[in-house]
């Protein structure tokens, strides 16, 4: 396999960010590629090559295919890195990529097809005897059909989207009664989400902890699992603090784990960084959910614990190199947290927030990593993701992890926008995280807005106050007669010209 020479980062925000600065360690060349919404971002100002490739919504500009490669081969890129979302999980993008000769840092397509049908999976996945919940393997249209299904299996019951995830074109059935309403919506919201409306009936695990294992394949059929990774603490089946490893697992069940993980890739012919999602019960029976064939956007807990960069393996395994190493070269060493800071409200039921960043402060110290997107004086874009930054911190043990996320927590500001940045204290100091005893349903037993409501007038009254004298000693800045271009503008010229 020829080496990597230059990399085509086709994403935005902290992952593309992310991936570049592996690149630059590696010494390889990076290109972005950016929509006008994002020409000052800081991903376009760290590559060492930026083009525009469409107006803000995605569909114009990061989803277009022919956009991107057009750049692949305008620029000499001889690879691309799809981060994760977008065309991440792409068998088509994945194709395209081999059918014009470019590397794509990332599983084959065919094995990112079938994980991405949920239905292939399940079939794929119980024919390779990893453990599933009662449910069917195919899809199913048919209300009456479902109906009788979901009776067989036993209240409550889950219904899913067959061709996506992220908690959309999902809903938990606990009555017969909601059983054809329920499927009528995720049919609706499968098929606006992934123009595919098929669904699939499974048993509901009751109090379920969501426990994800990274692999990592190489092309001469070596694969490992890199532990295991806890998402438990979620809002709308969206992942909002994960740990590595999980609080709850003992050795004979990650052992388990790992082992079936490791069996799903094999099942699909899978090469390179994925994650192999399992919903485990109050007797730690454990189950398949799904397979991200991409890099998670939690990977950095696993880099906490492993000491390995997963950017730079999945370069390795896509130059051909072999892991080089085996399941018992790897360990465990000490606890890590991630906890995702977006523009939300929580307490307006994580309600979007964006807007300008006008105050962007990052904690630093000891065991403490800051992966941001968006910089000071930015913006959260309402065409994206409202993600800031993910603030992941490192401990010899689960306690000595939260203190330190605590901490860290507390040190973050940012003015201009809500975040989620409350809600994460609130979990690290609520005595059921912190005790290891919990679930996905976290947020529904035991938050409330006004576990939230102010109780510092003075400080409120402060931080107010910041930011209007931010305001106004900008506004000066940009009316002086002296001003110069500032850094955002000269950069912004500087890409102008090099704009595709």
């Amino acid at each position: 396999m020829p080496k990597i020479t230059k990399v085509l980062v086709a994403n935005r925000g902290e992952i593309a960010i992310r991936v570049m600065r592996t690149c630059r360690e590696l010494g390889i060349p990076t290109v972005a590629v950016y929509s006008t919404a994002d020409r000052t971002a800081p991903h376009v100002q760290m590559a060492d090559e930026a083009y525009e490739i469409g107006p803000p919504p995605s569909g114009q500009s990061y989803l277009v295919q022919e956009n991107i490669l057009a750049v692949a081969r305008q620029t000499g890129a001889n690879a691309v890195h799809p981060g994760y979302g977008f065309l991440s999980e792409n068998a088509t993008f994945a194709q395209a990529c081999a059918d014009a000769g470019i590397m794509f840092i990332g599983p084959p397509p065919d094995a990112i097809r079938s994980m991405g049908d949920k239905t292939e999976a399940r079939a794929m996945m119980a024919a390779a005897g990893v453990p599933m919940a009662p449910g069917t393997e195919d899809a199913v249209a048919n209300f009456d059909e479902a109906a009788r299904i979901a009776e067989d299996i036993g209240y409550p019951v889950l219904i899913k989207a067959a061709a996506g995830g992220g908690g959309k074109g999902m809903r938990i059935v606990e009555h017969p009664s909601d059983f054809k309403r329920a499927m009528q919506t995720a049919q609706s919201e499968a098929q606006s989400a992934f123009g595919d409306g098929r669904v699939f009936v499974e048993k509901y695990i009751v109090e379920p902890r969501h426990i994800e294992f990274q692999i990592l394949a190489d092309q001469h059929g070596h694969i490992v699992h890199l532990f295991e990774r806890e998402c438990s603490i979620q809002r709308r089946h969206q992942k909002v603090i994960e740990e590595a490893p999980s609080s709850v697992l003992t050795p004979e069940v990650r052992d388990k784990m790992g082992q079936a993980a490791v069996e799903a890739a094999r099942a699909c012919g899978y090469v390179n960084a994925g994650t192999v999602e399992f919903l485990v019960d109050k007797d730690l029976n454990f189950y398949f959910m799904e397979m991200n064939t991409r890099l998670q956007v939690e990977h950095p807990v696993t880099e906490w614990i492993t000491g390995l960069d997963l950017v730079a393996e999945q370069i390795r395994i896509a130059e051909g190199e072999e892991l080089g190493y085996g399941q018992d070269a790897l360990s465990i060493h000490g606890h890590a947290i991630e906890c995702r800071v977006y523009a939300e409200d929580p307490v307006n039921n994580f309600l979007p927030d964006p807007g300008p960043l006008l105050r962007h402060a990052a904690p630093s110290g000891f065991g403490v990593r800051v992966d941001a997107g968006v910089a000071e004086g930015g913006e959260v874009s309402i065409h994206y993701d409202p993600m800031i930054s993910k603030l992941t911190a490192w401990g010899r043990t689960r306690a000595e992890a939260i203190r330190r996320m605590d901490r860290a927590l507390q040190e973050y500001t940012i003015a201009g926008m809500e975040t989620t940045i409350p809600f994460c204290r609130f979990v690290m100091q609520h005595e059921a995280f912190c005790s290891g005893n919990f679930s996905t349903h976290f947020v529904s037993q035991y938050f409330s807005p006004e576990a939230l409501t102010p109780d510092d007038p003075v400080g409120d009254e402060a931080a107010a106050l910041a930011a209007v004298l931010y305001h106004a000693q900008h506004a000066r800045a940009v009316s002086s007669p002296n001003h110069s271009p500032s850094p955002v503008t000269a950069t912004n010229a500087w890409q102008q010209r090099r704009r595709a």
